[in-house]
């Protein structure tokens, strides 16, 4: 994991320690199956549950040795034991233990990051209901368009977040899942009763069927999910970026005046450095979720091919996706919103954003829409080109004074006019009553 940006939950999780030390959860489970089923002694496998250890020095030092961290762990754990060690690894193939440790570590970080993507999610929340009423502009393909409020643009990711936390959570159960199946799945040494059992205690639910492991199309979707995850903080982060622009300038990420430096050469500069960090770090996620799906076509039963690639993959995209949930929540909390400067910009286009409110009202009077459609187009490319107010010229142009009063025109450049309906989608969410 690159552990410069990681946080210290997240590198906890895939450390050394607890890996050697979650491998050892899985082989005292399976221990205490085997005794369960009157294999083990039950003695046997007590002084095992209380007395095993692993210490990961002498495992790195027997892997220098054996060639084969699995062997090594063993030989750790026996360091500990007395003849009562030979219980230890009972039937088991190296992939036994690994896969449902694995699963045990991808199920700890899933959890870490749905409490995070909860706590941005109701950051968001809280930053949409406070501008629910801040009008700005809506832009599509960059250019204006209508009237919103920046609460709608948030409460956007409000939706997409609680969607991504429902994959979160059906990724967490598809890894969820252990096995104990041996060298080619079929139970040659572990009966399915044993595997069970060990599962059951290690709180996971059993892969019905495997070979020597378990699928990796389980991992595949749990970093894909991640990946998307990632996507939507590059999207809400490329939106702060964009409306940060000198020239629109009506929000802005959170900047320490007086400590932050945005340039090395410029004293001004007030970077989006935060946002486009997120964008960044986004990318490198989708390259694991490639990765993760490279890794879904193995050779026969089993290869070794995606060992290695996941040894990265896994703490790295659990770890990237945690610090950048860490910052952006930061940036939304502490998000700077301008709605003065979003008033300005309303009327920067002499008030071409209300030309769908005139056309309608002029079908609605009678006129047919493609004479309706021209006669406001007309009007609308003479505002932009002569710099004049589109309300000016419509109230001067003869076909629509014959069917619209000054009151009327007026009524259709009203901003609000548009948003009459905004708190509806906030009540679908469940954030307004009902």
């Amino acid at each position: 994991m690159i552990t410069r940006y990681a946080l210290p939950e997240m590198t906890a999780v895939w450390s050394d320690e607890r890996k050697f030390e979650t491998w050892l959860r899985v082989e005292i489970a399976v221990v205490e199956a085997w005794a369960e089923a009157g294999v083990v002694p039950r003695a046997d496998a007590e002084t095992i549950a209380r007395d095993a250890r692993v210490r990961v020095p002498d495992v790195m030092r027997y892997i220098d040795e054996t060639h084969h961290d699995v062997t090594a762990f063993l030989r750790s754990v026996a360091d500990s034991l007395g003849p009562e060690s030979r219980w230890v690894h009972y039937g088991l193939t190296s992939n036994d233990v690994w896969d449902t440790a694995t699963c045990l570590q991808l199920v700890d970080a899933a959890d870490l990051l749905a409490a995070q993507v909860a706590k941005l999610r109701d950051v968001v929340i809280r930053r949409a209901l406070e501008h629910r009423e801040t009008i700005c502009i809506g832009r599509t393909h960059g250019v204006h368009a209508e009237p919103t409020t920046f609460g709608m643009k948030l409460l956007i990711w409000v939706d997409e977040l609680r969607r991504h936390q429902e994959r979160l959570a059906l990724a967490r159960d598809h890894v969820a899942v252990g096995q104990m199946s041996g060298p080619v799945g079929t139970h040659a040494t572990v009966p399915p009763a044993v595997e069970e059992s060990a599962c059951r205690r290690l709180g996971l639910a059993v892969a019905p069927v495997t070979t020597q492991i378990i699928q990796r199309d389980r991992h595949a979707h749990f970093v894909a999910v991640l990946a998307g995850i990632g996507a939507s903080l590059e999207k809400f982060a490329t939106e702060i970026r964009g409306l940060q622009r000198t020239e629109i300038l009506e929000a802005e990420e959170p900047f320490a005046e007086g400590a932050q430096t945005g340039s090395s050469s410029m004293p001004h500069k007030r970077n989006p450095e935060l946002c486009e960090r997120v964008c960044g770090l986004a990318r490198t996620l989708r390259g694991y979720a490639t990765t993760g799906l490279e890794n879904v076509a193995l050779w026969h039963e089993r290869d070794i091919s995606h060992s290695g690639a996941e040894r990265i993959v896994l703490p790295d995209a659990t770890g990237l996706l945690a610090y950048m949930l860490h910052i952006f929540t930061g940036v939304m909390d502490g998000l700077v919103v301008y709605p003065e400067r979003m008033e300005r910009n309303l009327q920067r286009t002499q008030g071409l954003i209300f030309s769908s409110k005139v056309l309608l009202a002029l079908i609605e009077a009678g006129m047919g829409r493609e004479a309706a459609y021209k006669i406001v187009q007309r009007n609308s490319m003479r505002a932009w080109a002569e710099e004049v107010p589109l309300r000016e010229l419509l109230a001067a142009d003869p076909e629509v004074r014959e069917r619209l009063s000054d009151a009327q025109l007026d009524a259709l450049f009203d901003a609000r006019a548009f948003l009459a309906h905004v708190d509806e989608s906030y009540r679908r969410l469940g954030l307004l009553p009902a």
